[in-house]
């Protein structure tokens, strides 16, 4: 086994459960605000538990934060302030960091977006989802699309200049017609990065118990071709399965993920992959999903772990690497998993036999097919 690449780039998720209502389709770990957001007591818990982490990434730098959940948007700028001013005393921050925050139009405010900003947050990613005020409905989101507008303006106003917009597409009873003006609607507002990605029905939500009528994949492929050919005229460029950008403005903490680096998730149900230098070893672990117990200063912040084996490492390198359309240098294979890239050539080959991976022994690229049947080139690493 070759040893890890010391320079693995190391990212901060952050994870705030809460928000104001619980959309239908949604599968992430959030939770219905109740009469009192404790936001200074979950902040404390926050930087108790990256506290306990530090001997696990001592040394290194975050190249970037991500704060998701839940609706981040709900907590103040003063609680965040805090939170961020205490992990930067205890681990400091790469030259450009950048700071992602999710808004969700509903609990936008012009004030608390300067607040944001002026604390250093960088980046906002709001989930619009859609400008159709029928297709918000039918998603249970609790803005409207005169909403929507407005938190874009927001943003704007607050000066920042790099923001993301969250679309999806395939929605129910949606035409191509609408969600190619969703699309067209959103580029009117020059974001420097879209994410549009496709509805799907995910157990254990309100969906899946009682399943809207979504178009079939045949629709949903027509329409995807359709909207990455507008997005493309308009300069967004695919760089990964759902994300367009211009200018090589792509989203540093997701495409860390799909590099396979490092990144410590802090918060309630948030997971994380972290390369132990001195043990040699790739380790998951996840905390307790329950915001309650997350709170109990009695019990232990992380569920489980999980020690990545020299079989698990290849199929989860590819899990990530694969998403982007570019593809990845070989030679990362072995930065980011300590194996050689000989012990699986007989899979790179297979993959290649069938016309999904690149013919290029200088780089891990799916072709068109592989793209479109990424799935079924996955799984050839398992």
């Amino acid at each position: 086994m070759t040893k890890f690449n010391e320079t693995i780039p190391l990212s901060l998720y952050i994870h705030l459960p809460w928000c104001i209502k619980k959309c239908p389709y949604c599968d992430f770990n959030s939770h219905t605000q109740g009469d009192t957001l404790p936001e200074a007591e979950y902040v404390d818990r926050l930087i108790e538990e990256f506290e306990a982490q530090l001997p696990h990434i001592w040394g290194r730098r975050l190249t970037s934060i991500f704060i998701g959940g839940g609706t981040p948007s709900l907590f103040s700028a003063d609680a965040l302030d805090r939170l961020l001013s205490a992990i930067n005393a205890r681990l400091p921050f790469a030259n450009n960091l950048e700071i992602t925050l999710e808004a969700n139009p509903g609990t936008a405010e012009a004030e608390r977006f300067k607040r944001y900003r002026e604390i250093g947050i960088n980046r906002l990613s709001i989930g619009i989802q859609s400008f159709n005020d029928t297709h918000l409905k039918t998603l249970g989101r609790i803005h409207g699309s005169d909403e929507a507008k407005a938190a874009i303006g927001f943003a704007r106003d607050a000066g920042f200049d790099n923001f993301n917009l969250d679309l999806m597409f395939a929605l129910p009873n949606q035409t191509i017609e609408e969600a190619l003006a969703d699309i067209q609607t959103a580029i009117d507002f020059e974001p420097k990065h879209i994410s549009w990605y496709q509805l799907t029905i995910e157990p254990n939500t309100l969906f899946h118990h009682n399943p809207p009528p979504l178009p079939s994949d045949d629709e949903s492929w027509e329409l995807q071709t359709q909207g990455v050919k507008l997005l493309d005229e308009h300069g967004y460029k695919q760089y990964e399965v759902s994300a367009y950008c211009r200018e090589e403005n792509h989203c540093k903490h997701n495409r860390n993920y799909w590099e396979f680096g490092d990144y410590l998730g802090i918060g309630a149900g948030s997971h994380s992959k972290i390369t132990h230098m001195d043990l040699q070893q790739v380790i998951r672990h996840w905390n307790v999903k329950n915001p309650k117990d997350y709170l109990n200063t009695e019990k232990a912040f992380v569920a489980n772990q999980h020690i990545l084996t020299q079989d698990d490492l290849p199929l989860e390198f590819m899990l990530n690497a694969l998403r982007l359309k570019e593809g990845v240098p070989a030679s990362l294979y072995t930065e980011r998993t300590g194996l050689d890239l000989e012990s699986i050539e007989e899979l790179l080959q297979k993959a290649k036999h069938k016309k999904l991976l690149l013919s290029d022994q200088d780089v891990i690229k799916p072709t068109a097919l592989g793209e479109r049947f990424l799935n079924d080139l996955v799984t050839l690493f398992l």
